[in-house]
Protein backbone atom coordinates (compact mmCIF):
# COMPACT_ATOMS: atom_id res chain seq x y z
CA UNK A 1 0.00 0.00 0.00
CA UNK A 2 0.72 3.47 -0.25
CA UNK A 3 2.27 5.04 3.26
CA UNK A 4 0.64 4.71 5.73
CA UNK A 5 -1.51 7.72 6.79
CA UNK A 6 -2.31 8.37 10.62
CA UNK A 7 -4.70 11.43 12.23
CA UNK A 8 -4.09 12.91 15.04
CA UNK A 9 -7.62 14.46 16.34
CA UNK A 10 -6.72 17.96 18.26
CA UNK A 11 -9.45 19.93 21.04
CA UNK A 12 -8.93 22.55 22.78
CA UNK A 13 -6.65 21.58 25.93
CA UNK A 14 -4.47 19.02 24.15
CA UNK A 15 -1.18 19.15 24.46
CA UNK A 16 0.26 15.71 23.33
CA UNK A 17 -0.81 16.28 19.73
CA UNK A 18 2.85 17.53 18.11
CA UNK A 19 4.62 14.44 20.14
CA UNK A 20 2.28 12.02 18.87
CA UNK A 21 2.75 13.04 15.45
CA UNK A 22 6.53 12.96 16.00
CA UNK A 23 6.27 9.29 17.14
CA UNK A 24 3.65 8.56 14.35
CA UNK A 25 6.56 9.83 12.16
CA UNK A 26 9.76 8.47 13.70
CA UNK A 27 7.12 4.59 13.00
CA UNK A 28 7.13 5.80 9.10
CA UNK A 29 3.71 7.45 9.07
CA UNK A 30 2.34 10.57 7.72
CA UNK A 31 1.04 12.05 10.41
CA UNK A 32 -1.58 15.52 10.51
CA UNK A 33 -2.88 17.50 13.23
CA UNK A 34 -6.80 18.35 12.79
CA UNK A 35 -9.19 19.61 14.91
CA UNK A 36 -11.85 17.78 16.14
CA UNK A 37 -14.45 20.44 14.25
CA UNK A 38 -12.75 19.88 10.79
CA UNK A 39 -13.83 16.05 11.22
CA UNK A 40 -17.37 17.11 11.77
CA UNK A 41 -17.47 19.54 9.29
CA UNK A 42 -15.95 16.87 6.69
CA UNK A 43 -16.53 13.49 8.28
CA UNK A 44 -15.15 12.17 4.61
CA UNK A 45 -11.73 12.97 6.14
CA UNK A 46 -11.27 9.97 8.10
CA UNK A 47 -11.79 7.85 5.04
CA UNK A 48 -8.03 9.24 3.84
CA UNK A 49 -6.10 7.68 7.09
CA UNK A 50 -5.82 4.24 8.49
CA UNK A 51 -4.91 5.08 11.92
CA UNK A 52 -6.25 7.67 14.37
CA UNK A 53 -5.00 8.86 17.46
CA UNK A 54 -6.92 10.41 20.78
CA UNK A 55 -3.64 12.62 22.41
CA UNK A 56 -2.94 13.61 25.73
CA UNK A 57 -3.68 16.89 27.37
CA UNK A 58 -6.66 18.36 29.19
CA UNK A 59 -9.26 18.21 26.33
CA UNK A 60 -11.85 21.04 27.33
CA UNK A 61 -9.71 21.68 30.60
CA UNK A 62 -11.43 18.60 31.61
CA UNK A 63 -13.82 20.62 33.35
CA UNK A 64 -16.82 18.20 33.48
CA UNK A 65 -14.90 15.28 33.85
CA UNK A 66 -11.45 13.88 32.20
CA UNK A 67 -12.68 13.51 28.53
CA UNK A 68 -16.61 14.26 29.01
CA UNK A 69 -16.87 16.71 26.70
CA UNK A 70 -14.53 15.21 23.66
CA UNK A 71 -16.74 11.99 24.62
CA UNK A 72 -20.08 13.59 24.16
CA UNK A 73 -18.95 15.82 20.95
CA UNK A 74 -17.33 12.01 19.27
CA UNK A 75 -20.67 10.55 20.39
CA UNK A 76 -23.01 12.75 19.00
CA UNK A 77 -21.41 14.18 16.21
CA UNK A 78 -18.72 11.00 14.95
CA UNK A 79 -20.40 8.31 15.98
CA UNK A 80 -21.24 6.50 12.52
CA UNK A 81 -18.07 7.43 10.96
CA UNK A 82 -15.86 5.68 13.59
CA UNK A 83 -18.11 3.05 13.49
CA UNK A 84 -17.17 2.39 9.81
CA UNK A 85 -13.39 2.98 10.34
CA UNK A 86 -13.03 0.36 12.56
CA UNK A 87 -15.54 -2.30 10.59
CA UNK A 88 -12.79 -0.90 7.88
CA UNK A 89 -10.33 -2.54 9.60
CA UNK A 90 -8.03 0.18 10.48
CA UNK A 91 -6.81 1.42 13.99
CA UNK A 92 -7.51 3.52 17.21
CA UNK A 93 -5.30 4.63 19.86
CA UNK A 94 -5.85 6.74 22.88
CA UNK A 95 -3.32 8.14 24.82
CA UNK A 96 -3.80 9.19 28.42
CA UNK A 97 -7.00 11.92 27.91
CA UNK A 98 -7.08 10.11 24.70
CA UNK A 99 -7.74 6.83 27.03
CA UNK A 100 -10.37 8.37 28.96
CA UNK A 101 -12.49 9.49 26.02
CA UNK A 102 -12.43 6.43 24.64
CA UNK A 103 -13.67 4.30 27.61
CA UNK A 104 -16.62 7.92 27.97
CA UNK A 105 -17.81 7.33 24.86
CA UNK A 106 -18.07 3.69 25.04
CA UNK A 107 -15.47 2.75 22.48
CA UNK A 108 -13.62 1.08 25.13
CA UNK A 109 -13.83 -1.93 25.76
CA UNK A 110 -16.15 -2.61 23.37
CA UNK A 111 -17.37 -5.90 24.10
CA UNK A 112 -17.77 -8.24 21.07
CA UNK A 113 -21.15 -8.88 22.01
CA UNK A 114 -22.06 -4.97 22.26
CA UNK A 115 -20.61 -4.26 19.18
CA UNK A 116 -23.12 -7.07 17.60
CA UNK A 117 -26.27 -5.57 18.83
CA UNK A 118 -25.69 -1.98 18.56
CA UNK A 119 -25.01 -0.07 15.39
CA UNK A 120 -22.69 1.78 16.89
CA UNK A 121 -19.39 1.50 18.80
CA UNK A 122 -20.30 4.46 21.10
CA UNK A 123 -22.53 4.25 24.19
CA UNK A 124 -21.91 7.36 26.16
CA UNK A 125 -25.29 6.47 28.05
CA UNK A 126 -23.87 3.65 30.41
CA UNK A 127 -20.23 3.02 29.70
CA UNK A 128 -18.58 -0.07 30.97
CA UNK A 129 -15.63 1.79 32.25
CA UNK A 130 -14.61 5.12 33.30
CA UNK A 131 -11.68 6.89 34.54
CA UNK A 132 -11.47 8.72 37.39
CA UNK A 133 -8.97 10.81 40.28
CA UNK A 134 -6.46 8.77 41.63
CA UNK A 135 -6.26 7.35 45.13
CA UNK A 136 -3.68 9.40 45.89
CA UNK A 137 -5.75 13.13 45.30
CA UNK A 138 -3.05 14.19 43.29
CA UNK A 139 -1.67 14.38 40.04
CA UNK A 140 1.02 11.58 39.60
CA UNK A 141 3.87 12.30 37.72
CA UNK A 142 6.39 9.45 37.26
CA UNK A 143 7.41 6.61 35.18
CA UNK A 144 6.21 3.03 35.51
CA UNK A 145 6.63 -0.74 34.45
CA UNK A 146 3.91 -2.00 32.34
CA UNK A 147 3.05 -5.76 31.56
CA UNK A 148 1.42 -6.39 28.05
CA UNK A 149 -1.34 -8.89 28.86
CA UNK A 150 -3.25 -8.88 25.60
CA UNK A 151 -2.75 -11.96 23.26
CA UNK A 152 -5.10 -10.56 20.09
CA UNK A 153 -3.90 -6.63 20.56
CA UNK A 154 -2.19 -5.65 17.31
CA UNK A 155 0.10 -3.31 19.16
CA UNK A 156 2.02 -5.26 21.71
CA UNK A 157 2.64 -8.42 21.64
CA UNK A 158 1.71 -10.25 25.21
CA UNK A 159 4.67 -10.70 27.88
CA UNK A 160 6.60 -7.43 26.77
CA UNK A 161 7.54 -5.31 29.33
CA UNK A 162 8.02 -1.81 28.64
CA UNK A 163 8.84 1.43 30.90
CA UNK A 164 7.22 4.37 30.07
CA UNK A 165 5.68 7.91 32.09
CA UNK A 166 2.73 8.54 33.45
CA UNK A 167 1.38 12.50 33.97
CA UNK A 168 -2.27 12.27 35.08
CA UNK A 169 -4.63 13.26 37.69
CA UNK A 170 -7.29 11.18 36.91
CA UNK A 171 -5.83 7.80 36.16
CA UNK A 172 -7.87 5.31 38.36
CA UNK A 173 -9.11 3.07 35.82
CA UNK A 174 -12.96 1.54 37.45
CA UNK A 175 -15.77 -0.60 36.14
CA UNK A 176 -19.26 -0.46 36.55
CA UNK A 177 -19.21 -3.48 38.30
CA UNK A 178 -17.73 -6.49 39.31
CA UNK A 179 -19.33 -8.53 36.38
CA UNK A 180 -17.33 -6.09 33.74
CA UNK A 181 -13.97 -6.29 36.11
CA UNK A 182 -14.92 -10.06 35.49
CA UNK A 183 -15.32 -9.96 31.91
CA UNK A 184 -12.09 -7.55 30.88
CA UNK A 185 -10.07 -10.34 32.63
CA UNK A 186 -11.99 -13.09 30.91
CA UNK A 187 -11.92 -11.83 27.55
CA UNK A 188 -8.78 -10.46 26.98
CA UNK A 189 -9.36 -6.48 27.21
CA UNK A 190 -6.76 -6.02 29.36
CA UNK A 191 -3.92 -4.74 27.22
CA UNK A 192 -1.74 -3.94 30.20
CA UNK A 193 -0.91 -3.57 33.97
CA UNK A 194 0.94 -1.78 36.13
CA UNK A 195 4.20 -3.67 37.23
CA UNK A 196 7.53 -3.73 39.12
CA UNK A 197 10.54 -3.67 37.80
CA UNK A 198 10.14 -7.66 38.39
CA UNK A 199 6.62 -7.94 36.70
CA UNK A 200 5.06 -8.19 39.75
CA UNK A 201 1.26 -6.11 40.51
CA UNK A 202 1.96 -3.97 43.75
CA UNK A 203 0.55 -1.30 45.49
CA UNK A 204 1.49 2.51 45.27
CA UNK A 205 3.62 3.79 43.21
CA UNK A 206 3.81 0.33 41.11
CA UNK A 207 0.12 0.96 40.08
CA UNK A 208 0.19 4.88 40.26
CA UNK A 209 -3.45 5.60 40.68
CA UNK A 210 -5.02 2.41 42.10
CA UNK A 211 -6.38 1.43 38.90
CA UNK A 212 -8.72 -1.97 39.46
CA UNK A 213 -6.64 -5.43 39.04
CA UNK A 214 -3.49 -2.68 38.41
CA UNK A 215 -5.60 -2.11 34.70
CA UNK A 216 -3.00 0.67 32.25
CA UNK A 217 -4.61 0.16 29.49
CA UNK A 218 -7.63 -1.52 27.68
CA UNK A 219 -7.92 -3.16 24.10
CA UNK A 220 -11.20 -4.08 22.32
CA UNK A 221 -12.54 -7.26 20.92
CA UNK A 222 -10.80 -6.84 17.97
CA UNK A 223 -7.51 -6.22 19.16
CA UNK A 224 -7.21 -3.10 16.98
CA UNK A 225 -8.16 -0.41 19.61
CA UNK A 226 -5.78 0.61 22.50
CA UNK A 227 -6.34 3.09 25.26
CA UNK A 228 -3.23 3.53 27.90
CA UNK A 229 -2.69 6.26 30.89
CA UNK A 230 1.13 6.12 30.26
CA UNK A 231 2.75 8.05 27.43
CA UNK A 232 4.64 5.82 24.71
CA UNK A 233 5.08 9.43 22.76
CA UNK A 234 7.12 10.77 25.53
CA UNK A 235 9.83 8.28 25.13
CA UNK A 236 10.50 7.69 21.61
CA UNK A 237 14.28 8.59 21.80
CA UNK A 238 16.83 6.49 24.52
CA UNK A 239 17.36 10.50 25.76
CA UNK A 240 14.17 11.03 26.87
CA UNK A 241 14.94 7.47 29.85
CA UNK A 242 15.42 9.31 32.93
CA UNK A 243 18.98 6.90 33.29
CA UNK A 244 19.64 6.83 29.57
CA UNK A 245 23.31 7.22 30.22
CA UNK A 246 23.56 4.14 32.18
CA UNK A 247 21.30 1.89 29.66
CA UNK A 248 22.86 -1.34 28.40
CA UNK A 249 22.85 -1.89 24.43
CA UNK A 250 21.51 -0.13 21.58
CA UNK A 251 17.88 -0.90 21.91
CA UNK A 252 15.15 0.88 20.65
CA UNK A 253 13.01 3.39 22.95
CA UNK A 254 10.08 1.51 24.70
CA UNK A 255 7.56 4.02 23.28
CA UNK A 256 8.40 3.32 19.73
CA UNK A 257 7.21 -0.41 20.30
CA UNK A 258 3.51 0.88 19.96
CA UNK A 259 3.77 3.08 17.17
CA UNK A 260 6.34 0.93 14.84
CA UNK A 261 3.52 -2.39 15.39
CA UNK A 262 0.83 -0.16 14.23
CA UNK A 263 2.42 0.86 11.15
CA UNK A 264 3.85 -2.20 10.78
CA UNK A 265 0.28 -4.02 11.30
CA UNK A 266 -1.36 -1.81 8.55
CA UNK A 267 1.28 -2.05 5.60
CA UNK A 268 0.78 -5.66 6.07
CA UNK A 269 -3.45 -5.97 6.33
CA UNK A 270 -4.75 -2.68 4.61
Amino acid sequence: MKQVKALVLRAAGINCDYESVHALELAGAAADRIHINRVIENTDLLKEYQILLFPGGFSYGDDVAAGKILANQIVHHLSEPLTQFLADGKLMLGICNGFQVLAKTGILPGFADDRAGNKSVTNLTEPAVSVIDNDSGKFEDRWAYLQSESEHCVFIKKGQRIYLPVAHGEGKVVTRDESVLSKLENEDHIAFRYVDADGKVGGFPVNPNGSFNSIAGLTDSTGRVLGLMPHPERFVRRTQHPHWTRLEGDSEADGMIIFNNAVEYVKKTL
